[in-house]
């Protein structure tokens, strides 16, 4: 069964996009789906595209109760991307080879290519919902199925690059309150501690490493602060994030938030870990000899400053993991997002090679 092969209900208008390719199917579908809207919280339509596509392949496939699409079968592999975009209108072409569209990099793109891998090689997919908010539809994986043998997790990395790293997530909300007086009273409000605070914090993981992926990014959100209704008391608010890398634990930078403060409490959200795969994995290796075996084209091996559903996976799941998937990642959520339609099909085939690889293994 060739994800290439599937029925064309295009008109010629289209012809340009599917013309020329052994991934003509996976060419439709990734027209489609960067076709229909699927901003987070919003990915029903998008859902039932991706759904029809494999079940026109055959394949075993549902929607789950939160909205993640399902089609189980060979679990040595599983393929995994993320269904849902940003908010963004990018008016959807095909101009000398390039498709144009939100979600054609982050990550309809990458989803796409690894459906049409999972209905060649048989193996396990699922496309989950809110990747791009509260990441609801892989914690429900992870809390609903066992761990399969390896994950390959779809995000924009290049054809010929394959992430093993990402920092991870910690945010909070910090809320102090002191007594009202008068300004001129030398004791610090509850403004002035919260403002205190975050500047001991930031202070304290100010360091000098090489590059950003090393580094504790500190970030305040937002700030609010002020009398309340009754004028009895003046309350401060700060919203927090952390990007935490794989050196630290998320409970390092827990433990270093709360020991500086004086005044007031943090109340966290739930934090995303930071992972680093081993590049000697067997995920890792079948990457690596599927991008050389592309007219010898050397992999890249990359680390992301950002964070991922991978880092849910590997903060669950005990097996090796990767992330790859076509796409330039300085398009991610641009006003020109655009993918190659040959990178495309380069994917394909690396995923391809690497799924029989690890299949056989």
């Amino acid at each position: 069964m060739n994800a290439g092969t599937t029925h064309d209900r295009h008109t010629e208008t289209d012809a340009d996009l599917i013309a020329g390719s052994d991934w003509a199917g996976a060419r439709r579908l990734l027209f489609d789906m960067v076709s229909t809207p699927s901003v987070s919280g919003e990915e029903t339509a998008a859902a039932e595209v991706l759904k029809a596509f494999f079940e026109a392949h055959g394949r075993e496939v549902w929607i789950d109760e939160v909205g993640n699409v399902r089609a189980p079968a060979d679990d040595s592999v599983l393929l995994t991307s993320h269904i849902d975009t940003v908010p963004g209108e990018v008016p959807v072409k095909v101009e000398d080879g390039v498709l144009w569209g939100r979600g054609s990099v982050d990550a309809t793109g990458p989803l796409c290519s690894m459906a049409a891998a999972a209905v060649e090689t048989g193996v396990s997919f699922v496309g989950v919902v809110g990747e791009e908010t509260s990441s609801r539809g892989a914690w429900h994986l992870v809390e609903t199925r066992d761990a399969p043998d390896a994950v390959i997790n779809g995000e924009p990395s290049g054809w010929d690059g394959v992430t093993l790293g990402y920092r991870g997530f910690l945010d909070g909300t910090y809320v102090s309150t002191s007594e009202q007086g008068h300004s001129s009273r030398p004791e610090d409000n509850a403004i002035q501690s919260a403002v205190a605070w975050w500047s001991r914090v930031a202070d304290f993981f100010d360091e000098d490493y090489d590059g950003v992926f090393d580094t504790v990014t500190t970030k305040p959100v937002s700030f609010d602060g002020g009398p309340t209704e009754d004028g009895l008391a003046v309350e401060a608010t700060v919203d927090v994030q952390f990007r935490v890398p794989p050196r630290y634990t998320i409970d390092d930078v827990r433990e270093v938030a709360e020991g500086e403060l004086t005044r007031g409490s943090v109340h966290w959200n739930r934090p995303i870990p930071p992972v680093m795969m081993s590049p000697r994995t067997e995920v890792a290796r079948a990457f690596r000899v599927a991008i050389r075996g592309v007219d010898g084209t050397k992999p890249r091996l990359l680390r992301k400053t950002g964070t991922s559903d991978m880092n849910i996976f590997a903060g669950t799941w005990d097996c090796p993991m990767a992330t790859y998937g076509p796409g330039d990642s300085d398009l991610d959520h641009a006003p020109d997002e655009r993918l190659e339609l040959a990178e495309f099909d380069k994917s394909i085939g690396v995923l391809v090679d690497v799924c029989e690889t690890l299949v056989e293994d």
